[in-house]
């Protein structure tokens, strides 16, 4: 005997929709997810070459280029977490430690430090250009999966000002 139609459809219809929640939205959520983080550490880096050029001082009126201050000491806040912060005395500033990623820290110069954070800032607004891409295609796969059901259950065409943002 065949089943019905109605029924099979129904079931395809189904799978459509779980593939849409269970596959497609959680693929988007991890993609803006990890986009986010990496826009957190593009945020620190740039937060850390700004505290690196303010401790910079212009030494050469004609070419106006930043150079090391001479072993400055400064006074800062530091948070060790959970908004919990003491105050630190740091004796050399001209040498400084960078999180270089997957735990390691490496000791730099001022110069090296800003040369290692325009590389890392480029690098990582790439990778968040290409996350962003890959949101658009799940996007697109959303869209396209939503319009096979709008098909499949005969439903008309919503007009473009009462689609909503996949």
């Amino acid at each position: 005997m065949v089943p019905p139609v109605d029924s099979e459809m129904d079931r395809k219809v189904l799978q459509y929709e779980t593939f849409i929640s269970e596959v497609l939205k959680r693929d988007l959520q991890k993609v803006l997810e990890q986009r986010d983080q990496v826009y957190e550490k593009i945020s620190q880096y740039l937060q850390l070459k700004n505290t690196i050029q303010s401790l910079q001082v212009p030494t050469d009126p004609q070419t106006n280029l930043l150079q090391e201050a001479e072993s400055q000491q400064l006074k800062a806040n530091i948070d060790l977490g959970c908004n919990f912060f003491v105050q630190a005395k740091v004796e050399d500033s001209s040498r400084i430690f960078v999180a270089v990623g997957f735990g390691f820290f490496v000791e730099m110069t001022q110069d090296e430090a800003l040369r290692f954070i325009d590389k890392k800032t480029s690098q990582l607004t790439a990778f968040t250009e290409q996350l962003t891409k890959d949101s658009a295609k799940i996007k697109a796969n959303i869209r396209m999966v939503l319009e096979g059901l709008r098909e499949l259950q005969g439903l008309s065409d919503l007009p473009e000002s009462q689609r909503g943002d996949v």
